[in-house]
């Protein structure tokens, strides 16, 4: 069907003037908009009624508001035998289509205090009403022969918390649904469709008429007076259950509510300043999460209700030419007007789309992120630098850290100038050393916020099991603690220290998937964070330098029983991959040997019976002391004795996914190492004898990295806010390049140590709880410890003007509940003149407990100077 847009502006029954500029029409209860009429006046506006009905198959439609529609359709048809003071108006559920002109007299007349002393007793709503408004898009298409409207309300079209509202209110299949339109609108459509076709066309208009209505309900904490006793004990129930008109509630869940505490503080005819919500416009929690911790900033919310407009910077070629800075001044304005209803910042997230593009759409972002693009797109439309200067940093040079820190900042105000620089930004000392010819290089930096690790989960516990490749030692496992996004070089370094490894050895260290080693870590730069949890690993020792040279690879099969229309016998792979290095001349005697001295040590004595398992487990798997290559020369002479041993083993050239037997190893035939490959592949199938003289459960023995059950966590991991300042200002070495001495004249890896040396009036703490790599996504659940009265930052400033205080109150939190794959964001913001936190929850309010705020979802804190 074709689709044209509505201008919604009629007042009346006739069509709208070309001139008419407000667009907008209010669906609201018929009941609320009756008692805001004056009843001195006979000649008010008339409505057109008509009355809601399922579609109906007699006009070639069907009914398909069901489960497996995406769409709430339903009939509207006039009905003149319904009058407006129809007893039956005030049960049903009845609304009313007004105009902008009406809504706002009917919206005065509510609020006028006269008007509510003088109808408390008869009034439909309690004079504390909450309302809820939001917009709703319907798509209407006419049946000309009938007059009759097809309404359709699309999730397509629509938020899904607005769908859920609207299937409350216009889901026909109980009571029915009355509608007075006082706007025109009704008579607006009919006359556009009819003069789309001539008198005597009777086909049936196809084009859809996209509407936008904005509803208006009363939320689910208002009762109704007149529908229930002032003695009914049932009242008190009524009042927790919710208003409902014909027993369908107008607005569904508790969004609105804000309890009788929120009373204090307000103005005569609104409601309390700073505690109104905001509407979640589609995964936008993340957004109203900062937005309301941004609002209750108190020298922003002075700087916005004053005249900010003349520091406005249209200059600006970074800016948006004060477009952002007016949405989130008309947006704080909003917030802390003394009205109820929740704030839609549809026009806000429109231009803050504009300025950081990829906040378009509705997808969930991070609210630290959106912090960060908002301040720093604030700031370019605020700074009153108009000209920016070039500023040329000097090197320190050996003069005083006073000196110079006060040199960088001047530099940074002489191009950065604005309110958010005032309240917002500080200053940290850089120290860089060289580890060659131990050049220092400081630098002083602005930051906005400081975002800390979480030192807690900075560690990682893994468990790797070591192989010899030259059957000196039983296989060994290690737990070892390595830096969770160091690199493998970090894990090579702890492993060899935990299992003594000697000067002229090395590590290999290969992943282990299905009997198979599947890929080799030979990278020393490659991260730790690519290896999950339930890896397996396994590391051979080799000879120094010998890493790179060629090697056979021994896989393991048996022979296993299994049932399926009788007992059949089929090779199955088992157990993990040996290695060995190879000489510079093989054959398939050579290959031999060398698999029987790597399995040497799991050879069991001929008085020893088969090993059980928990006994080895019991044992000290430390207490076995490497030999040296030397020592296991005395076994050759057994090793040639079992050569001939055709019935312990088999050798097969395969591929390196043993998927495929190539050959047969013969004794004395030449084996060569395939072209450009510097692994050898071989298969041994064991024979019954072979598991019968050898302990091949040692074999089996590959632990995953990290196993939850034998490493169990803490209830909750937790840590202070101290501890996580700490690590982030500890002294760390940087990557490789990452700098570049101009003494030693190319990259070297330096350390690097942060101070504290300027601190700003609002000090923003970001907690890095999310952790991202190639492969995957997590999310941190430690408990940070934060003061809310009194973070004294005193010990750990290396510099500041000594008028300065260190010490901050918490003021506002913003909070993550869930995980990387869907959460919700929600803000907890301290009231100074009430004396309490809220809860912000979208568009909800409500009192929270001091001792409530410090949870494990505390993403990023707001800190102001006392």
């Amino acid at each position: 069907m074709d689709e044209s847009p509505v201008e919604i502006c009629s007042p009346a029954h006739q069509p709208p003037p070309a001139s008419c500029t407000d667009d907008r029409a209010y669906l609201v209860p018929y009941r609320w908009w009756r008692d805001a009429q004056d009843p001195e006046t006979e000649n008010g506006p008339r409505g057109v009624p008509y009355s809601a009905s399922q579609t109906s198959t007699s006009y070639g439609m069907k009914f398909i508001n069901n489960i497996f529609s995406s769409d709430l359709v339903f009939n509207l048809r006039r009905d003149d035998d319904l009058g407006e003071d129809d007893e039956e108006g005030s049960r049903s559920r009845c609304y009313a289509l007004i105009g902008s002109d009406l809504w706002s007299q009917a919206l005065k007349r509510h609020s006028d205090s006269d008007l509510t002393t003088k109808k408390i007793e008869s009034s439909s709503f309690t004079d504390d009403e909450m309302i809820d408004v939001y917009p709703l898009m319907m798509r209407i298409s006419v049946m000309r022969e009938t007059s009759i409207f097809l309404i359709k309300i699309c999730k397509r079209d629509n938020a899904v918390e607005n769908y859920k509202k609207a299937s409350k209110i216009f889901g026909v299949d109980s009571e029915p649904v009355r509608i007075w339109d006082f706007s025109g609108q009704t008579n607006l459509i009919l006359m556009n469709e009819w003069n789309r076709f001539p008198q005597n066309c009777h086909q049936r208009a196809d084009q859809e008429v996209l509407l936008e209505v904005q509803v208006y309900a009363i939320s689910e904490n208002m009762t109704c007076k007149s529908e229930v006793k002032k003695d009914d004990p049932a009242s008190d129930q009524s009042k927790m259950n919710g208003f409902s008109l014909g027993g369908s509630p107008v607005c569904n869940g508790s969004l609105g509510y804000v309890d009788s505490t929120l009373q204090n503080g307000n103005v005569k005819g609104g409601g309390p300043f700073g505690l109104r919500g905001l509407e979640n416009l589609g995964n936008t929690c993340f957004m109203n999460s900062a937005i309301q911790c941004l609002t209750h900033t108190p020298k922003l919310v002075d700087y916005f209700h004053g005249d900010y407009s003349k520091e406005i910077n249209l200059t600006n070629p970074l800016g948006l030419k004060g477009e952002l800075a007016l949405a989130f001044g008309d947006l704080l304005t909003s917030l802390w007007a003394p009205e109820r209803t929740p704030v839609v910042p549809r026009v806000f997230k429109a231009k803050l789309a504009r300025f950081a593009p990829q906040f378009s759409g509705f997808n969930q972002h991070d609210s630290q992120e959106l912090l960060a693009f908002l301040l720093d797109g604030l700031h370019e439309d605020l700074n009153r630098v108009k000209h920016k200067p070039y500023v040329e940093a000097k090197d320190a040079s050996g003069r005083p850290d006073e000196e110079v820190a006060d040199e960088y900042w001047g530099n940074h105000l002489a191009r950065n100038d604005s309110i958010i620089v005032d309240i917002c930004q500080g200053q940290y000392k850089s120290t860089l050393v060289c580890p060659v010819c131990s050049k220092v290089s400081i630098t002083f930096d602005p930051f906005m916020y400081l975002s800390l690790p979480l030192p807690s989960t900075t560690m990682r516990t893994m468990t790797i099991t070591i192989f010899s490749t030259d059957g000196s030692i039983e296989p060994s496992a290690y737990t070892i603690n390595v830096p969770k996004f160091g690199k493998l070089r970090d894990l090579i370094r702890a492993l060899s220290t935990a299992s003594s490894l000697r000067n002229d050895e090395s590590l290999l260290i290969a992943e282990v998937y299905a009997n198979c080693i599947i890929r080799f870590l030979d990278e020393p730069s490659d991260s730790i964070s690519l290896i999950r949890d339930e890896d397996r690993l396994a590391a051979y020792r080799l000879p120094k330098d010998a890493e790179r040279a060629p090697q056979v690879v021994f896989v393991h099969q048996r022979m296993e029983e299994y049932y399926i229309l009788g007992k059949r016998t089929s090779w199955k792979g088992f157990g993990v991959p040996l290695i060995a290095m190879l000489p510079d001349v093989v054959d398939g005697s050579t290959i031999q040997k060398l698999f029987l001295k790597l399995v040497n040590p799991f050879k069991r004595s001929k008085d020893a019976g088969p090993v059980d398992d928990q006994d080895r487990c019991n044992s000290n798997p430390n207490d076995a002391v490497p030999q040296t290559v030397a020592d296991s020369e005395s076994t050759d002479d057994a090793v040639e004795e079992t050569t001939d041993s055709e019935d312990e083993f088999q050798f097969y050239l395969t591929d390196e996914k043993s998927k495929i037997m190539q050959c047969k190893l013969e004794m004395d035939e030449p084996v060569s190492l395939p072209e450009l490959q510097k692994h050898l592949y071989v298969l041994v199938c064991w024979q019954s004898k072979a598991l019968e003289q050898y302990d091949s459960n040692l074999l089996n023995t590959l632990p995953e990295i990290y196993k939850f059950r034998l490493f169990p966590r803490r209830p909750q991991d937790s840590c202070t806010l101290y501890a996580c300042l700490e690590a982030f200002l500890k002294e760390e070495p940087l990557g490789p390049e990452d700098m570049f001495c101009p003494s030693c004249k190319k990259p070297q890896q330096a350390s690097k140590k942060l101070d504290l040396w300027r601190l700003p009036e609002v000090l923003v703490i970001h907690l890095k709880r999310f952790s991202y790599s190639r492969y995957m996504k997590n999310k941190l659940e430690t408990l940070v410890d934060f003061p809310i009265h009194d973070l004294d930052l005193s010990t750990y400033i290396a510099g500041m003007p000594e008028q300065a205080s260190n010490n901050y109150r918490l003021y506002a939190v913003s909070n993550h509940y869930g995980n990387m794959g869907g959460g919700h964001y929600t803000a907890y913001v301290y009231d100074e003149r009430g004396n309490r936190w809220y809860d912000f929850d979208d568009r909800s309010v409500s009192p929270i407990a001091e001792e409530s705020i410090k949870t494990s979802a505390a993403y990023v804190l707001f800190y102001r100077r006392t």
